[in-house]
């Protein structure tokens, strides 16, 4: 029996209005946090504009300098190159899991996904600066550099990806796959040609979901990046992100400074909008 939203039984009605309440709650702090931005950012934008935050020289806030363009290049380069490794190495090792991997072994190895999920990240960044960075040192000096920021973020981003590439498989449902093997498809072939195709939205959640952790990860880039203000020339050089900036200035930053450490907030978030919608146009093609 079918009901409309006017004849749901008191039940539903109930939890349709508490899903809704639910939803309205979530929208007004994403609405008051953008606002809170917005107004901790306007005194310095008044003042010096928005132009001066990509065309300064440099960033030193105590000189009236303030070029973000070093650290949006070192936030971007960081999260990319960690996305470009993570993002094949989930969704292959979800496939694994899956369609080849025998049940035991699988099962292992979600619950090994499972709690890499679950590691807080400073002990990523804490494990990346007592093992990781001393290894990049011995190949290229000082080892604190772009490359430490993207193993670390793989590794913490893989969980994230992996799990949700797994989930969206599991949801595929089992006639496509009797209809691929009644036409003779072999096993990838009927992974690459029907299962993800039919699990897209799901990969591009789990995308949006490990590149959204990537830009805001702040404790464990600031931990192995070495938090030089410049724009990487090679995966050895260090590097500041946004979220390590503000994170490492906002407790003694004052006036302007204070109110520039807000922008790069506003920026993270335009990023993170401009993700989100790119994903939502590519998953309804």
């Amino acid at each position: 029996m079918r009901y409309s939203k006017s004849n749901l039984p008191p039940k539903d009605k109930i939890l349709l209005w508490t899903l809704r309440g639910l939803a309205a709650i979530a929208g007004m702090i994403v609405v008051l946090i953008t606002v809170f931005l917005i107004t901790e950012a306007l005194p310095v934008l008044r003042q010096v504009g928005l132009r001066r935050f990509f065309q300064d020289a440099s960033w030193h806030p105590t000189e009236d300098l303030y070029n973000f363009i070093p650290m949006l290049w070192g936030t971007l380069l960081v999260t990319a190159g960690a996305v470009l490794l993570a993002a094949p190495l989930g969704i292959l090792s979800a496939v694994f899991c899956q369609y080849y991997a025998p049940s035991l072994i699988a099962g292992l190895y979600r619950r090994l996904i499972e709690l890499l999920a679950g590691i807080p990240s400073v002990v990523y960044g804490f494990w990346g600066l007592v093992v990781l960075v001393p290894l990049i040192g011995s190949l290229q000096p000082p080892g604190t550099s772009l490359l430490a920021g993207i193993a670390i973020l793989t590794i913490m981003i893989l969980p994230t990806i992996a799990l949700t590439a797994d989930a969206s498989f599991a949801k595929v449902p089992p006639e496509y796959l009797k209809g691929a093997f009644a036409l003779g498809l072999s096993r990838w072939g009927t992974v690459r040609g029907v299962i993800f195709p039919a699990a897209k939205s799901g990969l591009f959640t789990g995308l949006i979901l490990g590149t959204g952790r990537a830009i805001g990860e702040t404790m464990a880039v600031l931990m192995v990046c070495g938090n030089v203000v410049q724009t990487p020339k090679s995966l050895f050089e260090p590097m500041r992100t946004l979220t390590a900036n503000i994170a490492l200035e906002m407790a003694y930053a004052t006036g302007n400074h204070r109110s520039a450490l807000f922008v790069s907030g506003l920026l993270l978030m335009g990023v993170i909008l401009a993700l989100v919608a790119v994903a939502e146009v590519i998953s309804n093609e």
